[in-house]
This record gives C-alpha cells, sequence and structure tokens, in this order.
C-alpha cells in the first residue's frame, strides 16, 4: 500500500502545494489551546507538530509539514465506524439504537435522547459506543480485526493500535463506563459494557497520520471509493448518512459556526486532528495538538477556514449551472452523418434535413440539468421527425434523472417525433440509466445507437425511405464514378473480366489477414471499416463508411480476380 501511495504524491511544485505552505507558515504563529490531558498519553505530545494534507478523489496528495508523525485518530473514528454499521445492517437497524440530531451538548454528556432512550447522534460518545457494539464478530479479536480492517482499508495501509494510549484510555476512561451502563439499562446495548468500551478505546487509539486521514477523507469526497486503491469500502448512500451527520455533528457545540464559516462536512479528534470533505473534490487533515475547550483543534480551523475562503469551498457555493447541460444542437440539414450520399441523395436531405434534431448533452444530469435537457428535447420535437439525444459527453445520471428520461420516453409515445438515443454504451458511467430503459416497457421503445454519427445515419435513410427515395436495383459499369470517362467499347471490355457479387446488409466482405486476391468496386448500397478496440474486449469501432447509399438491405459489388478463386471468398 505505501507504494502505492508513493506514486501519488505530488513531485514538482505545484501551485496548491505552494498555497500550503505559504498557509502553513501563517497558521504556525497562531497560539492558544493546549493539548488533551485529561488522557495522560495525550498530554504528552509536543504541542508544535502542525501538519496539513489534502488528498484528491484521484489520489493526488498535497502536504506540507508534520503530515507523517503518527497520532491516535480519537473521535475521527466515529463517522467511518457509523458508515460501517449502517453498511453492515442497514439504516433501520442503526437508527433504533442512534438517532441524529445534535446535542447542544458536550461530546462526552452523560445523555440520552428522552423520547427513544436512545444516543442523540454517533458522533458524540454515547452514540459511538452503540455502534461500537455493532462491529461483526464472535469474539473480541475477531472484532477487533475487523475494526483494523476498516480502518486500514480506508487509509490504504495496513494501521496498528497504540498501546499505550490504549491502557491510557482504559485507566481512565470512567466517564465513557458511566455512559455504557446507562446505556445497557436502557437495552441501547446488550454485550457486556466493558467489552464494547475495550473496543470503542482501541478504535480511538488507532494510529494514522495527516496523510492518511486525508486520503480516508477523500474516499469520502469519492462516494466511498478508496482514491489510491480502487476499492469501495462504502455505498454512496451510506456516505450521503455519514457526511450528513458529520455537517451537523461533527464538531459538537462548534458545529453551527464551523457550518456558516466553513461550510464542509467534518470530524475533529482531541489528539488535535481535523478532517474535511468537499463530495467529488478532496478530502482535508490537519493535525495540530493543541485544542479548544470544545475539543476542537485551534490551528485546524483556521487552516480549514482559510481553504474553505481561497478557494471556495463553502457546500453552498452555488456552480452548477443547469443551462449548460445543452452543449449544442443542430439539424440534419446542415451537419449530416459521416456516410457517403450520391448527390440526388445529399439534395434531397438538405431539404428535408430540418425533420431530424441532434441534441448534445454534457456533464452530469440530477434533476435540475435533467430537467433542462428535456425541457429542450420537447421543443425540438415541436418541429421535428426525429430527435437525437446524443449522451457521449455526460458523465453521471443519478436516480431522478432516469426516472425523468424514462417518464420522458413514454410521453412521446404515439407523438409526431420520435426520440432516439446515441452513445448511452460508451462504458459504465450511464449503466443506471442504461438499466433504467432496459426494465421500462417505455424504454424498449426508444431506438438506441452507439454514436451520434449511427444515429443520424438511420435518421437519413428514414427521410430518404419516406421519400421514395431509391436507385433502384440495375446499374451499367458506365454509372460508375470510377470508370466514368471510357468508351462504351472500353466499358464493353471492362464487364468482360469482372463479376458481379451481391452481399446481404451485415455480411463480412473481408477480415484482416485475409489474402489480397480481388479488387473491388462497390456500385450499390455502403461498406464499413470496423477495427477492435483495444483494451475493451470484443467492442468494435467503425472508422470508415464509404461509397452512395442505398435504401435497399442489398448490398452490391463487382470485382476483378487478381487470381482465379475456386470459391468466392465473399460470402461472409
Amino acid at each position: 500500500m505505501d507504494a502505492i501511495r508513493g506514486t501519488a504524491k505530488a513531485e514538482l511544485t505545484a501551485p496548491v502545494e505552494a498555497f500550503l505552505a505559504d498557509l502553513h507558515a501563517r497558521v504556525s504563529k497562531v497560539t492558544g489551546g493546549s493539548p488533551a490531558d485529561y488522557i495522560p498519553e495525550l498530554g504528552k505530545v509536543d504541542p508544535s507538530l502542525f501538519g496539513i494534507a489534502i488528498a484528491t478523489v484521484d489520489g493526488q496528495i498535497y502536504e506540507v509539514g508534520d503530515t507523517d508523525v503518527p497520532f491516535t485518530i480519537q473521535s475521527v473514528s466515529k463517522p467511518f465506524m457509523y458508515g460501517h454499521a449502517l453498511q453492515r445492517h442497514g439504516r433501520p437497524t442503526v437508527l433504533k439504537h442512534v438517532g441524529v440530531e445534535p446535542t447542544g451538548e458536550a461530546f462526552n454528556s452523560i445523555v440520552l435522547d428522552e423520547v427513544a432512550n436512545r444516543p442523540f447522534n454517533p458522533m458524540v460518545n454515547a452514540g459511538a459506543i452503540a455502534v461500537a457494539e455493532m462491529m461483526p464478530g464472535d469474539t473480541q479479536e475477531q472484532r477487533i480485526g475487523n475494526m483494523l480492517d476498516l480502518f486500514s482499508s480506508l487509509a490504504g495501509r495496513r494501521l496498528g493500535i497504540d498501546e499505550a494510549v490504549f491502557r491510557s484510555e482504559l485507566e481512565t476512561g470512567h466517564r465513557n463506563r458511566a455512559i455504557a451502563y446507562m446505556m445497557l439499562n436502557t437495552a441501547m446495548i446488550e454485550r457486556d459494557p466493558n467489552e464494547v468500551l475495550d473496543l470503542y478505546f482501541r478504535q480511538c487509539s488507532v494510529n494514522v497520520s495527516c496523510c492518511d486521514l486525508a486520503i480516508m477523507a477523500a474516499t469520502l469526497a469519492n462516494d466511498g471509493t478508496n482514491p489510491l486503491t480502487g476499492k469501495a469500502v462504502f455505498d454512496a448512500q451510506y456516505v450521503r448518512d455519514m457526511l450528513t451527520v458529520m455537517n451537523s455533528c461533527g464538531m459538537y457545540d462548534y458545529a453551527g459556526e464551523w457550518a456558516y464559516e466553513v461550510g464542509m462536512p467534518a470530524k475533529s479528534g482531541v489528539s488535535g486532528c481535523i478532517i474535511a470533505v468537499m463530495p467529488g473534490q478532496i478530502g482535508i487533515c490537519v493535525y495540530s495538538p493543541p485544542i479548544d475547550t470544545q475539543g476542537n483543534s485551534v490551528r485546524g480551523i483556521r487552516v480549514c477556514q482559510e481553504i474553505s475562503s481561497e478557494f471556495e469551498l463553502h457546500a453552498f457555493n452555488n456552480r452548477t449551472n443547469v443551462r449548460s447541460v445543452v452543449r449544442r444542437d443542430y439539424r440534419a440539414d446542415l451537419v449530416r452523418s459521416n456516410r457517403l450520399r450520391t448527390l440526388e441523395e445529399r439534395n434531397l436531405l438538405a431539404t428535408e434535413g430540418h425533420k431530424v434534431a441532434v441534441l448534445e448533452a454534457q456533464g452530469a444530469l440530477f434533476f435540475g440539468s435533467t430537467e433542462q435537457l428535456l425541457r429542450k428535447t420537447s421543443a425540438l420535437a415541436a418541429d421535428s421527425r426525429y430527435v437525437v439525444v446524443d449522451f457521449k459527453r455526460v458523465h453521471q445520471a443519478d436516480t431522478s434523472a432516469c426516472k425523468l428520461i424514462v417518464r420522458a420516453a413514454k410521453s412521446m409515445e404515439g407523438s409526431a417525433a420520435e426520440l432516439v438515443f446515441a452513445s448511452l454504451a460508451e462504458d459504465d458511467r450511464l449503466d443506471p440509466l442504461v438499466r433504467a430503459l432496459a426494465e421500462s416497457q417505455h424504454g424498449h421503445r426508444v431506438r438506441q445507437f452507439r454514436d451520434a454519427d449511427a444515429a443520424l445515419e438511420w435518421c437519413e435513410d428514414q427521410l430518404l425511405a419516406g421519400a421514395n427515395f431509391n436507385h433502384g436495383t440495375k446499374f451499367a459499369v458506365s454509372e460508375i464514378n470510377l470508370f466514368k470517362g471510357l468508351s462504351p467499347g472500353e466499358c464493353r471490355l471492362v464487364e468482360s473480366v469482372i463479376r458481379p457479387l451481391v452481399f446481404e446488409r451485415g455480411d463480412v466482405i473481408m477480415r484482416e489477414g485475409d489474402e489480397a486476391k480481388l479488387f473491388f468496386v462497390l456500385a450499390r448500397g455502403t461498406v464499413s471499416v470496423q477495427i477492435k478496440v483495444h483494451g475493451k474486449g470484443n467492442r468494435k469501432k467503425r472508422v470508415a463508411r464509404s461509397a452512395p447509399a442505398s435504401p435497399s438491405a442489398r448490398w452490391r459489388c463487382w470485382t476483378a480476380a487478381a487470381a482465379p478463386p475456386t470459391s468466392s471468398p465473399m460470402s461472409g
């Protein structure tokens, strides 16, 4: 794991690193607070230690200061244990044992919700102890092992427990014992409180570094997938729950002011660490042992305030313009497919092509952007026969977007305009939409093509067929451009040495590696050249499509043999 992490770190000075270096130098001068001494081992830590690390959702790490110095995770463990409980047991079960409301009380208060007799939220000690009991395992050793596996998968390397801090917590954690026995009395926990507390104290004593926690925060920013290892640790739906509770409860009595000034879901620990998460972008960790009376790192708060302000990372800074979902739209009389057409076909499409509208979507599809997209689709459908929606530049479609698009497919059934989709299967980024359409009886009726060019070609063919445009089936050498200018006698001479061949649509004329024996001249129809896409299995990409087109389903070729073939190599 360490080797993986090493490759992710920036090797050259970058603007972000320069900013962090300047920020570290300035905030190093901030005084106030002191290391937590109610846990004796924490009180021994050097108060001058100070590190800042930022990890991006693609695994880039920016760091300055004491980012590799180990310290214990303390309460920053709580959201991750909560996420594991949700992942393992589901929301209904977890909500029976711990709520999601802020308390307005200190993190170690001996108080429960008077209505449900459960802890107010998983970020206070009572809630974290209740969550700790949910760690699976038949024995205490298995539960401890599972806990360490969880944090190791989040950090991207193997983590261990600081035994000195663990013993210090075990010897002085009398208030937590009072909380645990109170919850045993209300049936919020069922096992021996000392056994549950043993695991809780150990989870708080897991050794991490500033870089470790930045990666763990970036895992939440990356919808639960570790950006270094690519391992999915949490389902995205539970990451939302974790971030929601972190946003309202993660900074204890400072949570409201934090949300107002910084605006990022966060969690602090009394060892002097703070993590902050900007979904879809970055995870931040600051480590500086001196904490204030509320248990939050003094320098950590200052750093996060400045990072949020400098880079406008407040969650309610709106950067989403839903109108940008439409990249462009055009009509087929101005932009046509790559299929070569005869002069007569081009003239007809120049007249009738306005009946085909192509709409290019881009970005992420969610309610607001999808509503804009479908409104534009409806406007184009008002004077079109076909509306092609190209998803090539769309990188995500959430559940609401999928539902709206399926409804749009249903609403356009029987209308004058036919809905056509393109580029839905470029890769797995639009799998939710593909599945939603496949599961809907209405989605089955929407024509889907591999790309916009193929969709546009099909629409053009429909226009030509609708206009009864047909070349007929008979032809002569003199009709083929290659032989233009030959005299009638020369044409007859050519005709005497060529042989007409007819291929059905979809037949393969030749494959890579076939012996070059024949020279082909295409008289009717079209021929495509396809190549395999590297790394995509059997997926193929069309790189060329040539010759005048015909609505007929039959392709006709004339060929002159370089050597008399014993059988036709053209049967596909």
